[in-house]
């Protein structure tokens, strides 16, 4: 008879264990998705030249000894004129609302924007405090030129820290780390030692094929295309079969995402396949359809997916 394993009292743990969550916010194109995939090591937010290209909350969970920090990636923070734009912005400080701690990326390279002194103004609004993330240090040769920048944004009093910090190459990441880790509130760990997002594999899956869409089409196609993976189906050789349907709302972005002869969408789905195929660590087979759908970006059902809010 097998004997039935005593749980570990809480007093004999080997540490205490820590949970919390960060927000990261921050003006379009501060380099806010970059960090959470230097930090959790892999990718689970995309990125691309564009502005505003995260749409929704992405946590990615990072795993020190004793601590889980589930930071949270929010869309980036502007003045709002869309519909979706609003839904986008009421869930960046959604997700500033429901965090431990709140770490503000700030372009070191662009200066204090008007989009960052807003994001100032509201934080001092709601009494938050925060902490100051200087990023892309790496390409500001002056340094006293950081030195006067974060003088200047300390005296706003809103924030406790600051790290300078290099998203893309990495550099002073793990300091930002420790840093966190060690205000984790007491706590057990909310998500398995071993995940590094909660988002739904369909929606990542959805989320890298919008990701190379707007890499190839960064001018011809503005915010005039959305990505829904409508079949995942597992096979028995281990591989999986995903179907994606490209929505846009006019015939003529169809044609540009095509490409004459398909060439485009051919190039398109070479590139997330073997994306998907890093990250997922099998075979896809990936399928790409494009249709047209016009006024998606006011649908209910796509603020339901990305988890906005068509009320905002």
């Amino acid at each position: 008879m097998n004997e039935v394993p005593t749980p570990v009292a809480e007093d004999r743990l080997p540490y205490q264990q820590r949970c919390g969550f960060v927000a990261l916010v921050g003006a379009p194109n501060a380099g806010k998705s970059t960090l959470l995939n230097q930090l959790v090591g892999t990718k689970v937010s995309i990125v691309s030249p564009k502005v505003q290209t995260t749409r929704t909350r992405v946590r990615g969970i990072v795993m020190t000894e004793d601590a889980q920090i589930v930071f949270i990636d929010t869309p980036g923070i502007f003045a709002p004129k869309r519909r979706l734009d609003r839904a986008m912005v009421k869930a960046a400080w959604n997700g500033a609302d429901d965090a431990d701690l709140v770490v503000l990326v700030i372009d070191a390279g662009n200066g204090i924007t008007d989009e960052d002194l807003a994001i100032i103004n509201q934080l001092k609004d709601q009494n938050r405090k925060a902490i100051l993330a200087l990023n892309k240090v790496d390409k500001v040769s002056d340094k006293e030129k950081l030195l006067r920048l974060s003088q200047d944004l300390f005296a706003h009093e809103v924030f406790t820290d600051v790290f300078m910090i290099s998203a893309k190459k990495g550099a002073g990441t793990q300091d930002l780390v420790n840093f966190l880790a060690a205000k984790m509130p007491d706590g057990p760990w909310m998500f398995p030692e071993d995940d590094v997002s909660d988002m739904p594999l369909r929606l990542l899956a959805a989320e890298i094929t919008r990701e190379k869409l707007y890499y190839q089409l960064q001018q011809e196609l503005p915010y005039s295309a959305t990505v829904e993976t409508e079949l995942w189906e597992e096979r028995k050789d281990g591989s999986v079969k995903l179907e994606q349907t490209i929505f846009v709302e006019r015939e003529g972005q169809k044609a540009i995402i095509l490409g004459k002869g398909g060439k485009r969408i051919k190039s398109l789905g070479s590139e997330a396949r073997k994306e998907l195929e890093a990250i997922f660590e099998r075979r896809v087979h990936l399928f790409l359809f494009v249709k047209v759908r016009e006024n998606w970006g006011d649908d209910p059902n796509r603020f339901a997916m990305w988890g906005l809010d068509p009320n905002a």
